[in-house]
C-alpha cells in the first residue's frame, strides 16, 4: 500500500522515504511559510501512524531516511545479487554471468581464461577479481567447468596460474543439463547493452552438488557439496516415492562421521585419512575440507610447541596426492600418535552446515530434503516444457511438409504464375488449398504462405514423394512418442535421471569415506607428558620452567597440580610455568579423588593420625586439611606399613618412643580429626626409623582405640 504523508502545519508535502530519494542538504528548503516565522514541524505519517518528526532546521531526519534506506538496499543486494546462490540453478550471479558467457562462445575448444573474464565483464557490475576466482572455484569443482593449465592446488593450497595462461571450456554435463535458450528468460544487463539469463534451466540439483560458502548482511550460508551419483539417485528415489538419506562428499577426501548432520541443519565431523607405516611413522594420505597440507603441517607444529604431542620430523612429499609423512620420537608409538593427531591438531574439524538459498527472491533455510524435492519438481517442469515444446516444433514440421506436398503435388504454384500483385498471389494460394483443408494439420496463416512461396524451383523439380512419405511417417512416430512421454512424464524423467547416472556416475565417485562414527579420542589419555615440573624451595618457585630437586614430576598440558603446605592448606592449581609458593611447600604431585593420604599433626595438647582422599576441589580454592593454629609432623601419599613416634625427652618420662600402624585408623574426609597418637610433645614421626631409633630397646605399639 502507497505510504500516506500528512502536513501538521504549513502548506509543504515532503516526499516519504522509501517511495522517492531521501533529501539531502540541498533538497531542504531554507525557509517555509508557516504562521511561526518558518519554525514549523512536518510528521511524516505511514498508514496514518507517525513515523519520524522532521524540522527542515535539522537536517539529521533527512540523513537518518537516507542511511536507512542505503543499508537496507545494499543489505538485499548482498544477499540475493552477490553472496547467496539461487535454488533453481545453485549459482551465484557471477558463476551464472560466467556459465552464460562459455555458453555463448562455446565451440568445443579451450578458451583463455582472461578472454572468458573479458566477456563476463559485459555483464557483471564489479571488477575482473571476482570472476577470475570464480572460474578457478567452478574448475576446482570438475562438474561444470573443465580446465586446462594451472588451476591451483586444493591439497596444498597454491594458486592458479594468472588467467592469461590457463584456458577453459564448459565440460559436457554442462553443455547437456544446463541450458535451453528457447524455455530461458532473459532481462538486460547492468549497462543494457546485452541480456543475461535471470535463471539458467538447470536440471541438476546443482546447488548440493557445488556446495557454497556465502556471507551477507546478517546472514551466512554454509551449504556443503553432495555426491552426484547419491544425489541423482535421491531424485530417482523421490519419484519412486521411495526413502533416500545424502551426505556430503568433500574433494580433498577424508573420513566423516555425519551422525549429526541432521538433513544439513547439523554439522559433520571430517577426519585425514592416516596410515601406520612402522612402529615411529605415520603418514597422512588425505586431508580434512577447510584444511591444506600447510595449514595441516602448521596446526601439528604449534601442538608440539605447546607440549601436546612429540614430534621427531614432518616431511611433506604432496604432489597430485597428499602425503605428510610424521616421525615419532624414541618411545612414542605411532598409535598413540594417531589418536594424539586427532586429539589436538587440524586432522580432525568441525563443520557445520546452513543451506540458504534464494528462493522466489527471498533468502530461506531449507534442509537437503527440502532442496531435493524443490529441484526434483524443477527438473519435472523443464523437462515438461521441453517436451511441449518439442511436440510443438513436429506438429509444425507436419503441418509444413503436408503444406509442401499439397503445393507441390497439385501444382498450385502454377495458379500464381499469373497473379500480378503480391495479395494476388497471397489470395491464390488460400484459393488453391482450400479444397484440401481436412488433410492440414492446422490452419493455414500468413507465415505458411510466405515460407510456401519460398521453396525453389529445384526444391519443386526433385521433390521425391516416396522419400517425403517415409520423412512424413517418422516425424508422426517423433510426435506420438513425444506425447507418450508427456502423458507418463514421471517414467520419462525418471528414465532421464538414470541414463545421467550411467553415463556420468562413473566420472565422479564418492571420495570422502562415510564411517558410522568416529571413535571419540580422550585428549587427556593421549596426551603426551611432556612438561617436568620440579620445586625449588630455596626460590620458592614451583613449575615446568623451573630447575629444582623437590617434587619432580612429568605432566601433560591437561594435568593439574596439588599443592600442600606446612600449616596444612592446600589448593589445586593449572600446571603452572613458573609459579612463586614459598618455601612452605610440604607435598606436591598430581590430583586423585581417590588416592590416600596419611598424615600426622599436632594440635594444642595432643597429636592425632588420619586418612583421608581429597575429593572433589575447586581451582585455585585454598582449602585445610588439619584444625587451624596445628602444624604437620608427617604427611604422605599412601598407607605406609609402620609409623615410627620419637617424644620429645622429659622428666619421668619412660617410653620415648613407639611404633603404629596406619592402617588400622579408617578412611575419611581431609576435615576429620582422626585418632590421637599421645598427649606426649612429639619429635618426630617416619615411615622410616631415623637416626638415633634405639632398636635394642623394647618398643610399644600405639594401639587406636
Amino acid at each position: 500500500m502507497a505510504a500516506k504523508r500528512k502536513q501538521v502545519s504549513g502548506q509543504n508535502e515532503l516526499p516519504l522515504a522509501g517511495n522517492q530519494p531521501a533529501a539531502g542538504p540541498s533538497d531542504v528548503p531554507a525557509s517555509t511559510p508557516s504562521g511561526n516565522g518558518g519554525n514549523h514541524v512536518v510528521a511524516e505519517v505511514v498508514e496514518n501512524k507517525t513515523a519520524r518528526i522532521f524540522d527542515p532546521k535539522n537536517r539529521e531526519g533527512a540523513l537518518h531516511a537516507r542511511v536507512d534506506r542505503g543499508f537496507l538496499d545494499y543489505a538485499s543486494y548482498v544477499i540475493r545479487d552477490r553472496a547467496i546462490p539461487s535454488l533453481g540453478d545453485g549459482l551465484k550471479p557471477v558463476q551464472r554471468r560466467i556459465m552464460h558467457v562459455l555458453h555463448t562462445l562455446d565451440d568445443g575448444r579451450f578458451i583463455k581464461v582472461a578472454s572468458v573474464t573479458g566477456e563476463t565483464m559485459k555483464y557483471h557490475p564489479h571488477g575482473n577479481a571476482s570472476i577470475d576466482d570464480a572460474i578457478v572455484v567452478l574448475a576446482n569443482k570438475r562438474y561444470l567447468i573443465e580446465g586446462q593449465g594451472n588451476f591451483g592446488n586444493l591439497f596444498t593450497g597454491d594458486p592458479a596460474a594468472a588467467p592469461r595462461y590457463i584456458e577453459c571450456r564448459l565440460t559436457e554435463l554442462a553443455r547437456q543439463e544446463l541450458f535451453n535458450d528457447e524455455i530461458t528468460e532473459f532481462i538486460p544487463t547492468y549497462d543494457g547493452r546485452k541480456e543475461e539469463p535471470v535463471q539458467l534451466p538447470c536440471k541438476l540439483p546443482l546447488v548440493l552438488m557445488l556446495g557454497a560458502e556465502g556471507i551477507a548482511v546478517g546472514l551466512s550460508a554454509r551449504i556443503l557439496p553432495h555426491n552426484f551419483s547419491e544425489l541423482i539417485s535421491a531424485q530417482i528415489a523421490i519419484l519412486r516415492n521411495q526413502p533416500f538419506k545424502c551426505l556430503p562428499d568433500f574433494p580433498t577426501g577424508g573420513l566423516m562421521d555425519a551422525r549429526d548432520y541432521q538433513d544439513g541443519k547439523g554439522s559433520v565431523k571430517v577426519r585425514a585419512r592416516i596410515k601406520t607405516r612402522d612402529d615411529s611413522t605415520v603418514v597422512i594420505t588425505e586431508i580434512p575440507p577447510t584444511t591444506t597440507t600447510d595449514s595441516l603441517i602448521t596446526s601439528i607444529e604449534d601442538a608440539a610447541r605447546k607440549g601436546k604431542l612429540k614430534v621427531k620430523s614432518i616431511n611433506d612429499y604432496t604432489s597430485e596426492n597428499v602425503e605428510i609423512e610424521i616421525e615419532c620420537p624414541s618411545g612414542v608409538d605411532a598409535e598413540k600418535m594417531v589418536d594424539a593427531l586427532y586429539a589436538f591438531t587440524d586432522c580432525e574439524v568441525t563443520i557445520a552446515s546452513r543451506i540458504i538459498v534464494i528462493r522466489e527472491n527471498r533468502p530461506v533455510e531449507m534442509t537437503v530434503s527440502e532442496v531435493l524435492h524443490e529441484n526434483t519438481l524443477q527438473l519435472t517442469a523443464i523437462l515438461k516444457k521441453e517436451l511441449e515444446l518439442r511436440e510443438q516444433k513436429l506438429t509444425d514440421e507436419l503441418h509444413y511438409r503436408t503444406l509442401e506436398r499439397i503445393f507441390i503435388e497439385e501444382r498450385i504454384y502454377k495458379k500464381i504464375e499469373q497473379c500480378k500483385t503480391n495479395e494476388a498471389v497471397i489470395a491464390s494460394v488460400y484459393e488453391g488449398f482450400k479444397p484440401f483443408k481436412k488433410e492440414l494439420v492446422r490452419e493455414m496463416v500468413e507465415a505458411d504462405v510466405d515460407r510456401l512461396l519460398q521453396v525453389r524451383i529445384r526444391r519443386i523439380s526433385l521433390f521425391d514423394i516416396q522419400k517425403h512419405r517415409e520423412e512424413m511417417a517418422r516425424t508422426r512416430e517423433e510426435r506420438e512418442q513425444t506425447r507418450g512421454h508427456l502423458k507418463n512424464l514421471t517414467r520419462y524423467v525418471t528414465g532421464h535421471l538414470e541414463a545421467l547416472l550411467a553415463k556420468y556416475g562413473p566420472l565422479y565417485p564418492r571420495l570422502t569415506t562415510k564411517s558410522a562414527r568416529h571413535e571419540e579420542v580422550d585428549a587427556k589419555a593421549v596426551a603426551f607428558k611432556a612438561f617436568k615440573v620440579a620445586y625449588d624451595r630455596e626460590s620458592g618457585y614451583l613449575g615446568y620452567k623451573v630447575s629444582g630437586d623437590e617434587f619432580r614430576l612429568e605432566c601433560t598440558k591437561f594435568d593439574k597440580l596439588l599443592m600442600v603446605f606446612k600449616d596444612g592448606t592446600y589448593k589445586v592449581c593449572e600446571l603452572p610455568e613458573k609459579l612463586f609458593v614459598g618455601q612452605d611447600l610440604f607435598y606436591s604431585g598430581l590430583p586423585d579423588r581417590e588416592k590416600i593420604f596419611t598424615c600426622a599433626y599436632t594440635d594444642r595438647d595432643a597429636s592425632y593420625l588420619k586418612r583421608f582422599v581429597f575429593g572433589g576441589t575447586i581451582l585455585n580454592k585454598v582449602y585445610s586439611c588439619i584444625p587451624e593454629k596445628s602444624r604437620i609432623l608427617f604427611f604422605a601419599p599412601d598407607t605406609p606399613k609402620t609409623l615410627y613416634v620419637r617424644y620429645k625427652p622429659a622428666p619421668h618420662q619412660k617410653v620415648a618412643q613407639q611404633t603404629c600402624d596406619p592402617s588400622q585408623v579408617e578412611i575419611k574426609t581431609p576435615k576429620t580429626r582422626g585418632r590421637q597418637i599421645s598427649i606426649k610433645d612429639i619429635a618426630s614421626v617416619t615411615d622410616q626409623p631415623t637416626r638415633g631409633w634405639d632398636e635394642s630397646a623394647a618398643t610399644s605399639r600405639i594401639l587406636f582405640t
